[in-house]
């Protein structure tokens, strides 16, 4: 993975790693017979047995992850005992004859991707679990009995959303005792799902079908998935997708780049303002200097705006995006607004209030908590200020989507928040005095 540094060729080698990422693709697509791995990925089948997995079912995973002691043991041996009923290795293929316990993967995927093969028979119906949760849908397209559920449409799609697309864009299932290819790529909670080398999901947000309520896990174990038929599985293969490789996966994603404008140059803080001498340029990134603070601010000015940047946390380092500040600013969560960056796991948060953590518009609207990369890691994240319409994606999972008019009205920690009915403003950095970094600051003026 090539490490890249600042704004100065973040279009070039963007559109790089997309040339890179087709090519390997379409390679992989014909090299990985033989439970042979490409390179990179891990075989999760041997072609002999099914040692190394577990057994699962469409449960809720945050179940099973908290059982402890016997009632750990007793579920793992009713597990294993299952496999064994249901599921054998024929001819280097794992087969099963259609009832529970699913296979699944002992340990936990964050962001990840995959190839699998799988071959139904005539009515056949399974699907793929990520993180344990349902699915990318396999089944048979020409199984009359199944059209209203949509079997027509083909396999491939996240077949339990509600919210966004469930189908495929295009039936590219083999024949019916043919085998199929699938290659599945996730990050933060966007699938993208290729089926012998046909796009059939396109970065679509998979739904948590155990709760609705909230994002898909941030990470779970990979179910292979039978229900009712015979099902057989081959070239199992998955590979992690390191944080700053996902990062560069979400900003082709969500933007088009030649909206986007860098507004660092990686160099210096040439178009930057206020607090210019408490900050430093390391390594491509702006770093605020320890034990200094202050708002270090865009020259340029902005209503409506989209921006997107990575930030780097130390241990229970504390920072914010300063939105709409003014020019004589002295405190962003206040004369304009704050959006906090936090370490909020560090044990000296333990007692925060809701809208201190990471991601919360400070003072007025709490955001989701539970979505920072470890301490150390890039994380990337997405800003839309449209009017009073905020929304914030952080590591792909959006933790706030607020009507800011609303929560000005009566802020949450009691204070004045003159800043929140500001219309237009600065874009910048709040500082608070510990070495946070930012990288890859990039803003698109909106209507």
């Amino acid at each position: 993975m090539t490490t890249y540094f600042g704004n100065l060729r973040f279009g070039f080698r963007y559109a790089l790693g997309a040339v890179v990422f087709s090519v390997v693709l379409n390679s992989l697509s014909l090299a990985q017979d033989n439970n042979n791995p490409p390179e990179g990925f891990t075989a999760l089948f041997n072609g002999k047995d099914y040692n190394g997995w577990t057994g699962g079912a469409t449960e809720d995973p945050r179940k099973i992850a908290a059982l402890t002691g016997a009632k750990r043991a007793a579920h793992e041996a009713t597990m294993q005992e299952g496999l064994k009923e249901h599921w054998k290795v024929e001819d280097g293929e794992l087969v099963s004859d259609g009832h529970d316990p699913y296979l699944a993967t002992p340990r936990d995927y964050g962001d990840f991707e995959m190839w699998v093969d799988w071959k139904i028979g005539p009515k056949g119906d399974s699907g793929i679990y990520l993180r344990g949760v349902p699915q990318v849908q396999i089944w048979d397209p020409t199984n009359k009995e199944a059209i209203p559920l949509g079997s027509d449409k083909g396999s491939g799609g996240l077949w339990n959303n509600k919210k966004h697309e469930r189908f495929p864009l295009v039936v590219a299932d083999n024949p019916i005792g043919q085998w199929n290819r699938m290659y599945i790529r996730m990050v933060g909670p966007y699938v993208f799902v290729k089926l012998n080398d046909k796009k059939v999901v396109d970065n679509v947000i998979m739904e948590n079908y155990y709760d609705p309520s909230i994002p898909v896990f941030k990470n779970g174990p990979i179910y292979l998935q039978t229900h009712g038929s015979e099902t057989r599985f081959r070239n199992v293969f998955v590979r992690e997708i390191p944080a700053e490789e996902s990062n560069k996966i979400l900003a082709e994603m969500k933007s088009d780049h030649a909206e986007f404008k860098p507004v660092f140059n990686g160099q210096d803080l040439t178009g930057w303002t206020h607090a210019t001498d408490n900050y430093e340029v390391v390594d491509g990134a702006i770093r605020c200097k320890k034990g200094r603070g202050g708002v270090l601010q865009t020259a340029e000015t902005y209503e409506n705006f989209a921006v997107q940047l990575e930030f780097k946390l130390p241990k229970a380092g504390n920072n914010g995006l300063a939105i709409r500040t003014p020019d004589d600013v002295k405190d962003g969560a206040y004369d304009g607004m704050e959006l906090q960056i936090l370490d909020d796991t560090d044990p000296i948060y333990k007692d925060l209030h809701d809208y201190q953590f990471c991601g919360s518009l400070y003072g007025l609207a709490p955001s989701r908590p539970g979505f920072l990369r470890p301490v150390g890691e890039w994380n990337f994240e997405h800003v839309v200020v449209d009017g009073d319409h905020l929304t914030i994606e952080l590591n792909g999972y959006e933790i706030l989507n607020v009507d800011i008019a609303k929560v000005r009205e009566k802020p949450i920690d009691g204070r004045e928040h003159p800043g929140a009915s500001r219309k237009s403003g600065h874009f910048g950095f709040c500082g608070h005095t510990d070495p946070v970094e930012f990288r890859n600051i990039r803003i698109k003026r909106l209507p």
